[in-house]
């Protein structure tokens, strides 16, 4: 953990391209960042979502990241940026910098094979195992119980949490980060139906993990039948995550916690899924689509198009069904209350058809 002044920060985020203005005393000693509700005066602090406004008038941090239309009560020092939540990011390296790892080396309690090939700094931890033919780059680090099956290659500067496995074949690109539990290139749901049987196919492709991809814990990439599932440069997935067999994930993607997407599906550029969201096989998810959480898209999607609702569709249709469907116990009293009424008016009738008639 470093500590700074704000001056010293100002002048740090204006080096990285993040304009700033600094209101109030200079000289103060930040240490951390913490959240407006539990900050204290050594703290960095952000507003970006204008409903916690509010809690700027009660917030005891020492500085607090804000757009310059936002109101400060005079108390508070403060850094006016265009965009706080990545000054905030930019911030968080600067105070706390990226996690440091265990330093192992390669340690004897490793298991690798003679065969493969280990780049220079490697960081090795015991119980890790690197199988024949694997070649590993520069300043990577494996942690315990981490294995590596035949033939693949990761690249510098990839780090792999406790327990990540990867299987055979599979490639790790550049600045790859997995983190504990999750699994590369176990074989997908290939299945021939023979009679009443499930014949298996042997999943003879792999998996491709391009430079800086980010996968959470707990997620599941499936090789492929044959070629190769990929996950485009720069993605990042949450946890829990499933993807299918053959599916191509764009760059620049973003997925969140508990997304399916079944095998042979394209994502396209700088998609957003959300919580929960799942996508059906053999589908086209265009550049720059947003899928909402729980969605649930059996058809194409259109570039740019946001989507809502199970099955999925666009965002306008989807909140007029979530309206009408709020309405449906008011809809249903009064299609009841007509209903009475037509009852009245037609005995009504017949009792008037009935007197005309003697």
């Amino acid at each position: 953990m470093g500590q700074t002044k704000l001056s010293e920060l100002s002048e740090y985020l204006g080096s990285v391209g993040m304009a700033n203005q600094m209101v109030g005393d200079a000289g103060v000693l930040l240490e951390s960042v913490n959240t407006l509700e539990d900050a204290g005066p050594r703290d960095l602090t952000f507003l970006s979502n204008p409903k916690y406004e509010r809690l700027l008038a009660t917030t005891r941090a020492g500085a607090v990241l804000v757009n310059g239309k936002v109101a400060l009560p005079e108390r508070l020092n403060a850094l006016r940026c265009p965009d706080p939540y990545a000054a905030l990011a930019a911030s968080i390296v600067r105070i706390h910098g990226y996690r440091r790892h265990p330093l192992w080396g390669i340690s004897p309690q490793a298991c690798i094979d003679p065969t493969a090939r280990i780049g220079d700094n490697a960081n090795i931890a015991p119980g890790a195992h690197v199988a024949a033919g694997v070649t590993i780059g520069k300043n990577v680090t494996l942690y315990p119980g981490c294995y590596v099956a035949d033939g693949c290659r990761l690249g510098d500067d990839v780090i792999c949490y406790p327990n990540v496995t990867i299987y055979d074949g599979c490639l790790i690109g550049n600045r790859v980060t997995i983190h504990a539990g999750s699994v590369i290139g176990e074989d997908g749901l290939g299945y021939a139906p023979v009679g009443e049987k499930w014949v298996k196919i042997p999943q003879v492709g792999n998996v491709r993990l391009e430079d800086d991809v980010e996968i959470g814990a707990g997620c599941t990439i499936d090789r492929a039948t044959v070629g190769y599932t990929q996950i485009g440069k720069g993605t990042k997935l949450s946890n829990l995550i499933a993807i299918g067999h053959g599916a191509r994930i764009g760059p620049d993607c973003l997925l969140v916690a508990q997304v399916g997407i079944a095998g042979s599906t394209t994502v396209g550029r700088h998609v957003v899924m959300a919580g929960q969201a799942g996508v059906v096989g053999h589908l086209q998810i265009g550049d720059n689509a947003r899928v909402g959480a729980k969605a649930g898209v059996t058809q194409n999607i259109e570039p740019g198009v946001e989507v809502l609702g199970a099955p999925a569709v666009p965002s306008s249709d989807a909140k007029r069904q979530m309206i009408l469907i709020q309405r449906l116990p008011q809809m249903r009293d009064e299609l009841k209350e007509l209903h009475q009424r037509v009852e009245q008016l037609e005995a009504q009738l017949r009792r008037l058809g009935g007197g005309s008639s003697t």
